[in-house]
């Protein structure tokens, strides 16, 4: 060695410093050891959670998507049930006298359009002589009855479900207490 090597290397290493023995550096090694490997293992946990993190925004994304399909159809079937009430009203207030074949077609009509709507996953929610349920009725009338409380007498107007999901709740007329 050069004496400039030589005199570089004691300004690094202090004079009075003790060497490590064999078992301190065996020691100092496992150590290192031991705090890479909890490294790693933290670092593979983080990647773990991360993919299923992933995995579990796709299945959400998915079912968002099939949700978003099968309900695309929701505020049409919303507008088509006031022409549904529409023509139930118009046969409703038919004077007695108007023609058969008006009635007929009306009648006809009526069926197509319920047809088509049953068709697409539109049905109509049941009501009279059922008990009051919440998230199918609303009440809008309590009156004296001959049915049990909370039974439901009449219907004001019809609710409509979506597959699974309501629409419109049935406006009812319920027994009072």
């Amino acid at each position: 060695m050069t004496d400039e090597t030589q005199t570089a290397e004691n300004a690094e290493a202090p004079e009075n410093a003790p060497e490590k023995t064999a078992e301190e550096q065996l020691a100092d090694a496992r150590a290192e050891i031991v705090n890479i490997a909890a490294e790693r293992d933290a670092e593979r946990d983080r990647a773990l959670r991360a993919a299923a993190e992933a995995e579990n925004t796709r299945r959400r994304l998915e079912r968002d998507k099939a949700d978003a399909v099968q309900y695309a159809a929701a505020s049409f079937a919303r507008d088509m049930l006031t022409v549904a009430d529409n023509l139930t009203r118009a046969l409703a207030s038919l004077p007695a006298e108007a023609s058969d074949a008006l009635r007929t077609g009306l009648e006809a009509t009526g069926r197509e359009l319920a047809s088509i709507l049953e068709r697409h996953g539109v049905k109509k929610v049941p009501a009279v002589g059922l008990p009051l349920d919440p998230n199918l009725h609303q009440a809008m009338v309590e009156v004296e009855a001959d049915a049990e409380p909370g039974t439901i007498v009449s219907e004001l107007q019809a609710g409509y479900t979506l597959k699974d999901r309501l629409l419109r709740p049935a406006l009812v007329t319920v027994a009072k207490a």
